[in-house]
């Protein structure tokens, strides 16, 4: 689990300041995982005398860079799976925040563990005109070690018209999958306001 979480949020990385030069609604996803995915390692690697001392500055990248990129609230309501329906609009808005916290948390504790290894984006493809969803492969190469492939699931916002990632797959395991699983048999024990309370104490 700790190396999945490794990769997930290596890769996760990929997604974040997309609003800075890509960010119209013209931006294709590979675009998006591109462009942004070179800025947040160059910045990283910017910023490293500054994470030895303050290591909680990596929390400050995240929610900078990566979040605004990241379609929280989707990838939250799937992992609800069978439970949206049963929750009230106060319940979902509790579990979105905790997951999101539970996200900037995660992704900057692996984060910390990037030192320069070499992405390779997947090359431009033609989109149907009307396409709101999207699949973008990219590929990790670490010296001496094999390839690690990972595919990002894009969804186009109704509003903004922007890209935005909600899920990945590395080596053919769905993040949003697999907590789905994880949630739902802890919702069904627990309820979904204890679940919530524990998910946000984890992410503090």
């Amino acid at each position: 689990m700790k190396k999945f979480l490794l990769l997930v949020v290596l890769l996760t990385g990929i997604l974040q300041n997309s609003y800075a030069e890509v960010a119209t609604p013209a931006a294709s996803p590979y675009q998006v995982i591109e462009v942004t995915g070179n800025k947040l390692f160059a910045k990283i690697a910017d910023n490293q005398s500054a994470l030895k001392k303050f290591p909680e500055l990596m929390r400050e990248i995240v929610e900078e860079e990566l979040m605004p990129s990241i379609d929280y609230k989707y990838a939250a309501f799937k992992i609800l799976g069978k439970h949206l329906r049963k929750s009230s609009k106060e319940q979902r808005a509790k579990f979105v925040t905790a997951m999101r916290s539970y996200l900037v948390r995660t992704y900057a504790g692996a984060l910390t563990q990037y030192h320069n290894q070499k992405v390779l984006f997947e090359p431009e493809a033609k989109l149907k005109p009307k396409a709101k969803s999207a699949s973008v492969d990219v590929k990790i190469v670490d010296t001496g070690k094999p390839d690690i492939k990972i595919t990002f699931q894009m969804r186009k916002d109704k509003k903004s018209q922007q890209w935005k990632a909600y899920d990945m797959i590395v080596e053919g395991i769905s993040l949003v999958s697999s907590k789905q699983a994880e949630f739902n048999r802890k919702i069904s024990e627990l309820g979904l306001d204890q679940v919530t309370l524990e998910l946000a104490s984890i992410a503090k």
